[in-house]
């Protein structure tokens, strides 16, 4: 069990807010700048998570990468995809013969949950930097196994969290770095949707409900505003008119020395995606991001702060794309031009912490 740390030593340890910034920012001039380069050689294991066909849009029209093949095993999920526009074009294989592939140097792991960590162990063994797709798993210490071999190995995991570099969430942590927003003593924040039919039966098979599949995209939020939280008190309730024991109505207490956190997540909400908010209050500053998936900003500071005004000011970003940024930074980790912003820690902390939200255990 990873022992705790202050806010201060575990920001420190993990990525520091101008690094998330900074890495925002060159991934705009890597993308623009890498189409001279020598694309990476990337591949695909499974199709069955909710974001899989992103990526694969994402893999064919970088600068950066060179998709060679996917692999799906399941022959139901295979013939789906086939169907789709997005795989229309893609070389199928297996996964020897993808792992096989000379000069293949990354794997998305997009299988179905109870699937990726013994996927992603499997690409570790065999040399492959990772971008392992939320959440992963519910197996704690294989997970916390899994980030200790790459580290060893020095290769990257590159954790599915698709807010990380999103506009909104890139201001946030600007506004952070130069300390505009004070001390932080409350975060809120939600993110639902309205989920029926084959979907809410998917969901019923993992563990740790609506939280388990969208709250953890918060979590991992949270832990970058203010790091792991002293305790976490789940409120976890089936609120749909549903025969599935599906938890659809979810909310985690987060509580710090000096803040608390409140986290929400819901399978039952009409037009949840746009609701979906983020709130950072500090003793300096306030900022408001709803919607977070085309993010437009409210920011209220104590006193004018460069461009800013001191009374509520809306931010308005333009229209967002999942995935870009994340993949560009990853191609950019894997030709050494920097760091990766998260470190082991940053993601070991957010995994305690969803399963702890979930109400799940930890294990041994």
């Amino acid at each position: 069990m990873p022992s705790k740390t202050s806010r201060r030593d575990f920001l420190l340890k993990t990525a520091s807010a101008a690094t998330l910034v900074t890495a925002a920012t060159r991934s705009t001039t890597v993308k623009a700048s890498t189409s001279a380069l020598q694309k990476i050689k990337v591949g695909q294991i499974g199709t069955g998570h909710s974001h899989a066909s992103g990526k694969i849009q994402v893999f064919g029209s970088s600068p950066d990468w060179e998709l060679v093949g996917v692999v799906e095993s399941d022959p139901d999920l295979r013939r789906e995809a086939e169907q789709s526009e997005e795989y229309r074009d893609v070389k199928w294989m297996t996964e020897e013969e993808l792992l096989g592939t000379a000069g293949l140097q990354a794997v998305a792991v997009e299988t179905e949950l109870k699937q990726s960590l013994d996927v992603a162990k499997r690409c570790i063994s065999a040399g492959m930097h990772i971008h392992l797709d939320k959440p992963p798993g519910s197996d704690f210490q294989k997970f916390r196994r899994l980030l200790e071999n790459a580290d060893r190995r020095q290769l990257t995991i590159q954790m599915g969290y698709m807010y990380r570099y999103n506009p909104g969430i890139v201001l946030l942590h600007e506004l952070l770095r130069k300390g505009w927003l004070g001390e932080i003593f409350e975060v809120n924040a939600v993110m639902s949707k309205e989920v029926g039919g084959s979907k809410r039966k998917r969901w019923a098979e993992n563990p740790g409900g609506s939280m388990f599949e969208l709250g953890c995209h918060l979590i991992d939020l949270l832990i970058g505003v203010l790091g792991q939280p002293d305790k976490v008190t789940p409120y976890n309730r089936h609120s749909g008119d549903f025969d599935d024991g599906l938890m659809d109505n979810m909310l985690a207490v987060c509580e710090y020395p000096r803040a608390t956190a409140t986290i929400r997540s819901a399978a039952v909400e009409v037009e949840g995606f746009e609701r979906r908010h983020l709130v950072v209050c500090g003793t300096k500053g306030t900022l408001h991001i709803q919607p977070l998936d085309n993010p437009v900003a409210q920011l209220a500071l104590s006193q004018p702060r460069g461009d800013y005004e001191s009374d509520y000011q809306t931010i308005e970003f333009g229209k967002y794309e999942r995935y870009v940024d994340d993949l560009a930074d990853l191609a950019a980790i894997i030709r050494g031009e920097k760091k990766s912003d998260f470190a082991s820690a940053h993601d070991l902390a957010a995994q305690e912490t969803v399963l702890k939200a979930c109400n799940l255990p930890l294990g041994a």
